[in-house]
């Protein structure tokens, strides 16, 4: 995903619209059945697209969203449903299309990506909005960071997905 450099909220926000798409186009090749390669290689796109959403969220964006809306329960499960969904990713990449449960995991992932995605629009994103941080400088430094991660040559993905999962 490559994304202007809009407030956070928005960014996150836009990746959000871009992973359900994702997930909707896997779940259209699963009932297809279609050939192991295309639903392999959509999977893989959507654990690094998450992957990178996740690593832009945890060092960038709940530090200061943390501070700014003093809510720490809501960050705690955040955190958590990060958790979930780097285990499912994890588990996705170890394995191929032919194996059991291999649609299953990603239609999991989907939802829990759904829901995590609803929480933070419906609950974290209007706190922060009205925390009063800068959301453009925070913006600037989240689409940085996303050029740096997407320049991660093909060779490094794996090492960075197992970096961003350990």
């Amino acid at each position: 995903m490559t994304l202007a450099a809009d407030d956070a909220l928005d960014q996150l926000d836009a990746d959000h619209q871009a992973l359900r798409r994702l997930f909707q186009d896997y779940r259209a090749l699963a009932a297809a059945q279609a050939p192991e390669a295309s639903r392999k290689a959509l999977a893989e796109r959507i654990c690094l697209e998450l992957t990178i959403h996740a690593k832009l969220e945890d060092e960038l964006f709940y530090p200061p969203a943390r501070a700014a809306i003093r809510a720490a329960d809501l960050m705690d499960r955040a955190e958590v449903e990060h958790a979930s969904v780097r285990d499912l990713v994890v588990q996705i990449l170890s394995m191929d299309p032919h194996e059991d449960l291999y649609d299953a995991k990603v239609g999991v992932l989907g939802d829990y990506a759904d829901h995590h995605f609803r929480e933070e629009r419906e609950a974290v994103f209007p706190r922060v909005r009205a925390g009063g941080l800068d959301l453009q400088l925070l913006g600037r430094r989240m689409a940085a960071r996303r050029r740096e991660l997407q320049a991660v040559p093909e060779a490094l993905r794996e090492e960075l997905l197992a970096s961003v999962l350990a």
